[in-house]
């Protein structure tokens, strides 16, 4: 099976979702052959692509926060087995990791599932708009709802003034390339925004002097070349798609940021402070698992069984004579019972 055929459904969806954008704008009145109608069509794929992911997403922010606090346990692993390199260790090392991972509920792959599941439909996209002239020159079959006709007018439209399927490396002209470029800054500035956030806001101290952040900061300033290389040779509507893909993730990381900020991140105190100020409670994301991790390095008992103490004091003579059978009670016992209160009942 080649990889025409593989993403192929993901042509169909994306066929289909573009058509239901395109006739409801049509509906409201913009003309069908126009750039305005089809760019808001791809604005509207993004939205359905999104929106359907936002349980992933949720998953996603739960897995992270997990794998925030989670961190501890990690790090005494690894000293654990710092210095074993044999076969047995480096098991028992992966073994004990995947433990934890059970016992406290986290998935490291998680976070990895939302953009997964973006990519067919990228791909999906980026062959619908590079085959518009081919259908609409019926040298390729029509996709889904998009017929000949409609083909032609989408591969006619425009996005100031730059065809949505010209690319920077074929046959535009300059405005193409204006237009290209323009997009991959504003790719670049999206996802710098984002990224930044993301380190500065909502990690914690410790977590950014380990390898993985310090690489993350490596990415942050290596994906605008990465935008540069890539976004060169996609069609401005698989451009388009991708910034709209970027700004609702710079937004939608705004939120995360405020409203379930990674535990021991600056964001997380400055929402428990938020909270303090409008006299609600201050709530902390704790993970079930970990307090068995602790409870497993509590010591043991021995095995002996401890003696109870007895209390050894002796008795006052007073209290001597007051056990003794028709003994008379001492003054200072009438004393003590005189200064001692009587409990109250309620009549």
């Amino acid at each position: 099976m080649s990889f025409a055929d593989l993403i192929y459904p993901f042509e169909w969806i994306v066929s289909w979702i573009l058509y239901g954008w395109h006739w409801v704008f049509t509906t409201l009145g913009i003309p069908s052959d126009s750039g305005v109608a089809w760019t808001l069509s791809i604005v509207g794929l993004v939205v359905v692509m999104r929106a359907a992911m936002i349980p992933l997403f949720v998953r996603q922010i739960h897995a992270s926060r997990r794998m925030q606090l989670i961190q501890p346990e990690m790090q005494k692993i690894q000293a654990k087995y710092k210095d074993k390199k044999d076969p047995d260790s480096r098991q028992a090392m992966t073994q004990e990791t995947m433990d934890l991972y059970k016992r406290t509920g986290t998935n490291p792959f998680s976070s990895c599932l939302p953009i997964l599941l973006q990519s067919p439909f990228f791909f999906g996209l980026f062959r619908v708009l590079n085959n518009l002239q081919k259908i609409a020159n019926g040298t390729v079959d029509p996709i889904g709802p998009i017929s000949r006709k409609l083909a032609a007018e989408a591969e006619s439209s425009t996005f100031f003034g730059a065809q949505l399927s010209d690319r920077f490396l074929g046959d535009g002209g300059t405005t193409v390339k204006i237009v290209t470029v323009i997009l991959i800054i504003l790719m670049s500035a999206s996802t710098f925004t984002t990224q930044r956030q993301l380190m500065m806001k909502n990690m914690p101290a410790s977590a950014l002097d380990n390898p993985f952040a310090k690489q993350q900061k490596m990415l942050l300033y290596l994906m605008p070349i990465f935008f540069a290389i890539s976004g060169v040779n996609f069609p401005i509507g698989v451009l388009l798609y991708w910034l709209t893909t970027n700004v609702w993730s710079m937004c939608q990381q705004f939120y995360v940021i405020r409203n379930m900020p990674a535990p021991g991140s600056q964001a997380e105190k400055a929402m428990q402070e938020r909270r303090r100020k409008k006299g609600k409670p201050v709530q902390e994301f704790t993970v079930k698992g970990l307090d068995k991790a602790d409870e497993s390095e509590a010591p043991k008992p021995t095995g002996q069984r401890v003696q109870p103490s007895r209390n050894k004091k002796k008795k006052s003579g007073a209290a001597k004579a007051a056990a003794k059978p028709g003994a008379k009670p001492s003054k200072a016992a009438d004393a003590s019972s005189a200064t001692d209160p009587k409990p109250q009942t309620d009549n």
